[in-house]
């Protein structure tokens, strides 16, 4: 692990040469992955400098724990204990810190929701997890952009997507995908019975196009009069677009944008966060053991967690998780959630690296 530290800052220092070069600006591509980069190295390098100075701090208690005066001697002893256990709680973070970092992490998000099994409580349900999202969002300074929506006649959707921009969106929500299950007393049932239902929710990392080629011959553009409340302008063109990458029968359609142009943009943005989505699950499935160290498998019939109204519960089934506040999660407070997904996953690759 020394080994690694220090030749994390050898390299924090190459890329601060390479920032400060006069040249730099011209390769626009080069400043960004550099900067990016150098984001990562960073608080490496400090818990590293902050080894170097436990170290240091260590050898001069221990010199105090050897001085003739009593009160010196019980200091240095109190001292080395303290600096231990500072030490240990650094080292724990540095493993973490060195893990392998998912490239995605750091990328916007698009969501795509649909009510599954259930009928229209299933449909409600996925209008419930939306603004849960949308909310968590709120409380992270993220912004939502809306994609398309078919909203459901009892209410919610029988399909909504939707784009999240932020800071590291995709290292918090990329967990979210799978089928999410409810228990409840319907609104539309009259017995009042307990139903269960579901909707599936599909998380994608926003792609470029340097990193997901698609070749526009092998996709079908279609044009279409967006549907929604009579009158407006969205409702007068053709400005929704439906395109169909011929080659994986990938299909994505945007109609929230009044412009044509501005809905191509969400296609292709779609598209290939789709196409990767597709590509990625191929892959994983050829690599299957791997995928078992990680959390789920993200797959849209894998029910990964239960919300029980009755209860005001809401339990994670890869990792046996649940909370006491339902009421609360779906006002956005998916924070110790979210967290201890993220720790499950940090303690399953370490478990990969001992192995």
């Amino acid at each position: 692990m020394l080994k690694r530290l220090e030749a994390t800052k050898v390299r924090l220092g190459e890329v601060d040469q390479e920032l400060s070069s006069e040249n730099i600006m011209k390769d626009l591509a080069k400043f960004k992955a550099l900067s990016k980069e150098r984001a990562n190295l960073e608080p490496v390098v400090e818990c590293y400098d902050q080894y170097l100075k436990f170290e240091s701090d260590l050898k001069d208690a221990e010199v105090m724990m050897g001085d003739s005066d009593p009160e010196i001697n019980a200091f240095g002893h109190e001292e080395h204990k303290r600096i231990l256990e500072e030490e240990d709680k650094l080292i724990e973070k540095v493993k973490i810190l060195l893990l392998p970092k998912d490239p995605n992490d750091d990328k916007n998000i698009i969501v795509e929701i649909r009510g599954a099994a259930g009928g229209d409580e299933g449909n409600i349900f996925a209008g419930d997890l939306f603004r849960m999202y949308v909310r968590y969002a709120e409380h992270q300074g993220w912004k939502v952009q809306m994609i398309e929506e078919n909203i459901s006649e009892a209410g919610g959707y029988s399909l909504v997507s939707f784009m999240i921009k932020g800071d590291s969106v995709y290292s918090k929500l990329k967990f979210e995908s799978g089928a999410h299950r409810v228990q409840r007393v319907p609104k539309t049932e009259a017995s009042g019975r307990i139903h269960t239902s579901t909707a599936t929710v599909l998380v994608m990392p926003e792609m470029e196009d340097i990193e997901v080629e698609i070749n526009m011959a092998d996709v079908q553009v279609d044009t279409y009069r967006s549907q929604g409340a009579g009158g407006q302008n969205v409702n007068k063109t053709e400005s929704a677009v439906r395109m169909t990458h011929k080659p994986t029968g990938v299909v994505v359609s945007c109609q929230t944008e009044k412009s044509q142009i501005q809905n191509r943009e969400i296609c292709m943005q779609m598209l290939r966060a789709k196409i990767y989505a597709k590509l990625q699950e191929e892959q994983e499935e050829k690599f299957g053991n791997e995928r078992r160290l990680k959390v789920g498998t993200g797959e849209r019939s894998e029910k990964i967690r239960t919300y029980n109204y009755p209860q005001n519960r809401v339990t994670d089934h890869r990792i046996g998780f649940t909370v006491q506040k339902l009421d609360r999660v779906m006002e956005g407070d998916l924070e110790e959630i979210i967290e201890a997904l993220i720790h499950y996953d940090q303690e399953m690759k370490m478990l990969g690296e001992q192995q």
